[in-house]
């Protein structure tokens, strides 16, 4: 059993997120301190034990350790960004949204003001926030990331990706593509069938069995990509590309917005006539690799 008394937070930005956060501190027992410009924020976390800071200096000097859940990175430097605000020796962990390339620049502003910094990405709605399925991700440096490892436990599931400041917004991003393109293939195959009398209660059950078989894929799929050679072990992309012209077809015929579609065909067609028509899916790495030029 670990008797060490637990690391104090404080937590400065108390929208939805950040009085979530701050709240989970409290509910595993850290001494909790929270500032928000707007202090009446901060009031139902006073009552549950949180300890108000007059000022965003006195909420640094409260403890080692901050979280920052702002509106933006240009909130980051605003508010800590005047020279009376001493961040030397502080640990700032910022799980504000934002750009890989504004993390990295964040990290250099840190360290330029003495501060350790580690960037992070809250993969989580705030109601989830405290249990295993809030997934916060963090990068920088691993030393930092150990030393406080305990203490950001209790805000869920936490990772360590790496020693670059820009890979959980990375991983954010990534995570958003996945989410919107799942979300879009499913609502282009609700709108096909509710023209055939199918409600979305009734397709969803089989789109999620879709959507989770072809996850399954997704490690052998990798595996072809980090090895640079796609065999067509399934189908091949010129097969593919037939069937996704089944699918234009048909929502045409039914009145269904083929733009999704279309582009689809198009990455896969550039892609064969590049002549990796007898290979495997996942060739379209290279197209997706490709900045647009259109």
């Amino acid at each position: 059993m670990n008797n060490t008394p637990l690391a104090p937070v404080t937590v400065i930005g108390l929208g939805l997120m950040g009085q979530a956060l701050a709240g989970a501190f409290l509910k595993a027992g850290h001494p909790t301190t929270v500032w928000n410009r707007t202090s009446s924020k901060a009031d139902r976390l006073v009552a549950a034990g949180a300890r108000p800071a007059p000022t965003v200096g006195d909420a640094l000097a409260a403890g080692p350790l901050t979280i920052l859940c702002l509106t933006d990175y240009d909130a980051v430097y605003e508010l800590l960004g005047p020279d009376e605000i001493d961040l030397t020796g502080t640990t700032l962990i910022n799980l504000t949204s934002g750009s890989s390339g504004q993390a990295r620049e964040a990290a250099e502003w840190a360290a330029r003001r003495g501060a350790r910094y580690l960037d992070g990405a809250i993969m989580a709605i705030p109601s989830g926030i405290g249990t295993a399925d809030a997934v916060i991700l963090h990068s920088g440096p691993q030393q930092v990331y150990e030393a406080h490892e305990r203490a950001l436990a209790a805000l869920g599931t936490v990772t360590h990706l790496g020693a670059d400041h820009g890979l959980a917004s990375l991983y954010d991003v990534a995570g958003l593509a996945m989410m919107w393109s799942v979300l879009n293939a499913w609502l282009q195959g609700t709108a096909l069938l509710r023209t055939a009398g199918v409600d979305a209660a009734t397709y969803a059950p089989f789109a999620r069995q879709i959507a989770a078989g072809v996850a399954d894929w997704l490690p052998g799929y990798a595996e072809q990509i980090d090895k640079g050679a796609f065999p067509a072990e399934v189908s091949a992309l010129e097969t593919d590309a037939r069937a996704m012209e089944h699918l234009i077809e048909e929502s045409e015929a039914v009145g269904v917005n083929t733009e999704l579609p279309r582009l689809i065909k198009a990455m896969a067609e550039r892609a064969i006539a590049a002549g990796h028509g007898g290979e495997q899916y996942p060739v379209l790495i290279e197209e997706f690799g490709k900045p647009h030029t259109g």
